[in-house]
């Protein structure tokens, strides 16, 4: 299960972009909690303790503000362009016996089989929606395909989930398949006539009355 971690969190008073630049220059990054019928809270709190939460794997959180302590659960993180700063939280209070909804990511383990076979594994689904306690949320759902030969597949429906997990999403949507590589075709070089006759442009607008020159002396003949 993610880790549940703890942070002390302030109420914010100050608001607009100038004010939250000034927040963010200080190391402080601005929040918001809402949820469960409750009015919603302008929070701050310590950006280097609310990044190394979420770098350990933390989604829900005992949040500690004034001597009051409430659950929320990470709900969004807004970050900076280069993904590397957390600009924003929004925090949304759960309780330890409400099943919420959230997405995990999706990993892959082992080597299949099916890569001696000539075989490519394709990874295609990387999160997924579940339902779960707030409390009890997986860290990540780990599918083994060291089983896979070629042209076979796992599909939603075979992922391996805790108890009490349930996968919101369609059970015949293919996790990851291990099909055929295909080979790379290199066309031979066409030879130095079939160049020319290749490039040859088209002659647009010609002339339907255009005949050969051995037609065109006897036409004159005729005449």
């Amino acid at each position: 299960m993610a880790e549940r971690g703890k942070l002390t969190i302030n109420k914010r008073s100050g608001s607009g972009k100038w004010a939250m630049r000034r927040l963010r220059a200080a190391g402080v990054v601005p929040g918001v909690v809402y949820g469960h019928g409750e009015a919603a809270v302008s929070v701050q709190m310590s950006g280097a303790e609310i990044m190394s939460l979420v770098r350990h794997g933390s989604r829900v959180l005992d949040l500690n503000c004034d001597g009051a302590t409430e659950t929320a659960l990470i709900r969004d993180l807004q970050w900076d362009t280069f993904g590397q700063s957390i600009l924003h939280v929004d925090f949304a209070r759960v309780s330890a016996d409400e099943r919420i909804r959230v997405e995990v990511p999706v990993h892959v383990r082992g080597r299949p089989v099916g890569l001696d076979e000539g075989g490519v594994l394709s990874h295609f689904i990387h999160t997924v929606e579940i339902e779960c306690l707030a409390t009890e949320i997986p860290e990540d759902i780990r599918v083994d395909v060291r089983h896979l030969k070629l042209d076979q597949a796992i599909k939603i429906a075979e992922l391996v989930v805790p108890a009490g997990v349930k996968v919101l999403a369609d059970p015949e949507i293919v996790v990851a398949q291990v099909t055929k590589k295909i080979e790379e075709v290199v066309a031979a070089a066409p030879v130095e006539g079939e160049v020319a006759a290749a490039v040859e442009p088209e002659i647009v607008g010609r002339r339907v009355a255009e005949v050969p020159e051995e037609g065109a002396e006897k036409a004159k003949e005729k005449k």
